[in-house]
């Protein structure tokens, strides 16, 4: 029996305004296995990739399916969001409560918990990520490591189905990156995951694709191996043909 993806793109293009060619072109993509990781050059298209799956992004042909269905209103781009969570590159993007009990509530509060509820839930979250004592800390006065993981929480708390993380590990010190792989092994959501960190792509099991010239492709096995030539725009993840 085949399973219905909780998400497909199909036939996507998308433009930005007077840019001379689209950044996505008839992508096509669908969850069927459990991790993805997403790799590709700077300014390949894998953010705004993102931002299509979670409607902050119109395409400009194509269409994106949830649960099988077309999403063509504001009903259905809620129940997707609902099940969908996005982890912002920028931790402060994500995190805009005084404090962090707040923050990750937030979610739950939208959800229709009742706040009594929806501070239970934030707490029970916080302890799972090992940000027990966090509560009441003021989120701006936060280390970068510390502001991803309650980003995190604040997702978590809404116990979506799918994660899409958006390089994760940017600017993470390596205790708090080793922290954040153990957490992501233990989850039992599907995880998209746009990173340079090949390592942590490997220890997060991620079946990898690679985004360039506007499409998605699986990268196979064979294809990969990890090392840097010099670009002028820098050294990327690529693959080569053998």
């Amino acid at each position: 029996m085949t399973t219905t993806p909780i998400i497909e793109l199909r036939n996507i293009s998308y433009s930005y305004p007077q840019a001379p060619k689209p950044i996505l072109k008839d992508l096509n993509f669908s969850i069927t296995e459990k991790n993805y990781g997403i790799v590709g050059s700077n300014g390949c298209g894998k953010t705004t990739f993102f931002q299509i799956i979670v409607g902050l992004l119109k395409p400009d042909e194509g269409e994106l399916l949830f649960k099988g269905a077309p999403v063509t209103d504001k009903t259905m781009l809620r129940a997707l969001r609902k099940d969908v969570g996005f982890l912002f590159q920028s931790s402060d993007d994500q995190l805009f409560s005084p404090t962090v009990i707040e923050d990750v509530a937030f979610g739950p509060l939208n959800l229709g918990y009742q706040p009594a509820e929806a501070r239970e839930l934030a707490l029970e979250t916080l302890n799972k990520l090992g940000l027990y004592g966090f509560e009441e800390r003021i989120t701006h006065r936060l280390s970068g490591g510390e502001k991803k993981l309650v980003a995190l929480a604040t997702i978590l708390a809404m116990n979506p189905k799918v994660l899409l993380l958006d390089e994760p590990t940017n600017n993470l010190d390596p205790e708090t990156r080793e922290r954040l792989i153990t957490i992501l092994q233990g989850l039992d959501q599907n995880q998209i995951i746009i990173s340079h960190d090949w390592d942590f792509l490997n220890k997060t099991n991620s079946v990898l694709f690679q985004i360039e010239h506007g499409h998605i492709h699986r990268c196979e096995e064979d294809h990969i191996h990890v090392h840097s030539h010099i670009h002028k725009a820098g050294a990327h993840p690529h693959r080569h043909e053998h």
